[in-house]
């Protein structure tokens, strides 16, 4: 007989269950699974200490899974965490998530994970995620890379949130080197750099992102990704 109830648990031992912190992912990557394609303005202002850089309009367009494009008359400098807002930015490849805790950031309830990516390839060792325990939206995120310091995003919404599309980022980076982080894209016209600074002083800086007229799930053709004479690799 107890060889018998021996035999009837074995088939469950190392059987896994996905853990809080997965289901949790999986319904941030559901939520935005909705978002076909989408065009939208930005208007960027930049804030480095060494850098004189001026305030910024341009156009994002993106497309499922990975398709991006930014569109700009003249100078536009953005983070490259600010041209996809894709969650799938952050969640790509294999990883390891771990639930931390629940906590209140800006009056709305979160769910705070760590993400682990998986592998040597990754420039980033370690994201913290503040996701709305409600809305299944990120709220903020913390990365801790290898070569490029550490950066911070903070995404707010409007009220009437129909998508899981930001109205704001704040970009905030913190390196070791007087240099722009390799996370930073766009072309620099004029650039203030001290001379006489330490290069091995932690440089902040912050880039402040408005995202306006959202034209969401609309057909975007693949032949806007093709010109790639302003596009952001």
């Amino acid at each position: 007989m107890k060889n018998f109830i021996l035999l009837l648990f074995i088939p469950f031992i190392g059987f896994s269950q996905p853990s809080k912190s997965d289901e949790i992912l999986n319904k941030v990557k559901e939520n935005f699974s909705r978002v076909e394609d989408y065009e939208v303005d930005v208007h960027i202002k930049v804030d480095v200490n060494f850098l004189k850089v001026p305030d910024a309009k341009a156009k994002i367009f993106y497309k499922k899974p990975d398709k991006i494009k930014l569109k700009s008359e003249g100078f536009a400098m953005l983070p490259k965490e600010g041209l996809n807002v894709s969650p799938m930015n952050f969640l790509e490849g294999d990883y390891t998530s771990i639930f931390d805790k629940e906590e209140t950031l800006d009056g709305n309830p979160c769910y705070l994970i760590k993400v682990i990516p998986l592998g040597d390839k990754n420039d980033i060792i370690l994201t913290n995620l503040w996701i709305d325990k409600g809305k299944y939206i990120i709220r903020k995120i913390e990365s801790t890379t290898k070569t490029n310091g550490t950066f911070s995003i903070t995404l707010k919404y409007s009220s009437g949130l129909n998508y899981p599309l930001p109205s704001s980022m704040t970009f905030a980076f913190n390196v070791q080197k007087m240099q722009i982080p390799e996370g930073l894209t766009g072309d620099i016209n004029e650039m203030n750099q001290n001379k006489n600074n330490d290069k091995s002083r932690t440089t902040a800086g912050k880039v402040y992102v408005t995202y306006s007229n959202y034209k969401v799930n609309i057909n975007i053709p693949d032949s806007i990704f093709n010109d790639d004479k302003k596009q952001e690799d």
